[in-house]
């Protein structure tokens, strides 16, 4: 699968750096082509400026005349740049003057030189020479209409566009090759958190699995043990309906957290925040869970030093606190200690739970936010599912919060929360 994903994004890379590239070739090639030709253009304009605005002397009195060289005032006033040659030809298409180096290549190429619209820019490529031109038609007293064409060798400018086009050519070759490369190579980055993102999902699954095939086996045990004994009274079989609930329990617990894991996954449970006293919750939470805590002989203490409002949404807040402390009871022995404190400074909001209980091992500490994670002290001291601190790990991201753990084996954990007073909606 990963590897059809992989070729399929080596293609999608590939083909925007071939693009990218060939639009920046086309680019400069275009860009020298108008800045080379700039010259040209201009220059060729400028002899047909200066053409027009001069007085028309006569040609001369035949054509003969004309190519004898008599007109040759006529072909000075249409001089000004020495790189621009001019052509004259009759209302027939027939060359009756020439004012240039190359009349022999011209006069041999008629067909091939002879304008072929006008008032406009050509090019015409003659043996090996390269040139451009632009003519128009006047009227002349002698011979009617004839047309006046202002030419320009360019082969300079062609075989430096020609240079340039072979430099790009091999370059987009080579950028090919490169790109198909840098396509792999960056497809195989962007697949790393995809893959990693499949193995925890795949992870997650079979998990899932694990711990709700477990509170399963036992109530499909235990009820067909009852089945087998139909006539006993509840009294009789008080354990087995007791593991039955227990297990019931558990498993409504993990069918719970499974869907807010996978409802927070999919970004559909929103936060509904609204300002409250995160004090006055700490003890509401500890009147509610005291008569829990004597009972397993444990402490349960608060400190608040001033009142702290909380701009949150009040139930995640809540649920976030019933998992650090529900975590804290589990891990904490009997006598131990357990403490709930909550201040506040000017920029944050702060939200630590102490205990004095086992402790989680240093190398642990990084992954006990992780969906079904364990570590191996903590069950020797507990059961668990793992799965109520990846849910308080979500509520604090979702209120912009960062966790500090300090935990040492024996002595106890210290989970510090910092919110930012300015909560965004």
């Amino acid at each position: 699968m990963f590897r059809q994903t992989h070729i399929r994004l080596t293609f999608i890379n590939s083909l925007v750096f071939i693009v990218l590239i060939s639009i920046l070739g086309s680019t400069i090639y275009f860009y020298t082509d108008s800045r080379l030709y700039k010259d040209v253009n201009q220059s060729l304009q400028e002899s047909l400026n200066h053409f027009q605005e001069q007085p028309r002397p006569g040609i001369g009195p035949d054509k003969d005349d004309m190519r004898e060289g008599e007109g040759k005032s006529f072909l000075r006033v249409m001089r000004r740049d020495p790189r621009i040659m001019t052509l004259i030809w009759d209302s027939n298409k027939k060359l009756i003057a020439e004012q240039n180096r190359e009349a022999d290549l011209f006069l041999d190429h008629e067909n091939a030189i002879r304008p072929k619209a006008l008032n406009r820019l050509q090019d015409v490529d003659v043996e090996e020479f390269s040139y451009r031109y632009v003519a128009f038609e006047v009227d002349h007293p002698e011979f009617g209409k004839v047309t006046v064409q202002f030419i320009r060798n360019v082969n300079s400018e062609k075989e430096l566009l020609n240079r340039l086009l072979l430099i790009i050519t091999v370059g987009i070759g080579i950028g090919v090759v490169l790109a198909v490369f840098s396509g792999y190579f960056l497809a195989g980055k962007a697949l790393v958190p995809i893959k990693r993102a499949w193995q925890k999902q795949t992870e997650f699954v079979s998990d899932a699995s694990h711990e709700l095939r477990t509170p399963l086996a036992v109530i499909q045990a235990k009820t067909d043990i009852l089945f087998r004994s139909p006539s006993s009274t509840i009294q009789d079989k008080i354990l087995d309906i007791s593991a039955i609930s227990n297990e019931s329990r558990r498993l409504s617990k993990l069918v719970t957290n499974l869907l807010t894991l996978a409802r927070s996954d999919s970004d559909q449970i929103e936060m509904k925040k609204k300002a409250f006293r995160l004090d006055e919750l700490l003890k509401e939470i500890i009147h509610h869970y005291e008569e829990i805590t004597m009972y397993q002989e444990k402490t349960l203490q608060m400190s608040a030093l001033e009142p702290v409002e909380f701009f949150a949404d009040k139930e995640r807040i809540h649920q976030l606190i019933v998992i650090l402390l529900d975590n804290a009871m589990k891990y904490t022995k009997e006598g131990g200690e357990i403490l709930l404190s909550c201040r506040q400074s000017h920029s944050s909001i702060y939200l630590e739970v102490k205990d004095n209980g086992i402790g989680i091992p240093e190398e642990d500490i990084p992954k006990i936010f992780d969906r079904f994670y364990q570590s191996d002290k903590a069950r020797t001291a507990a059961e668990g599912i793992g799965l109520g601190l990846s849910i308080a790990k979500w509520i604090i991201e979702k209120h912009h919060g960062r966790t500090k753990v300090q935990s040492s084996l024996g002595k106890g954990t210290t989970i510090e929360i910092i919110f930012p007073r300015a909560q965004k909606n």
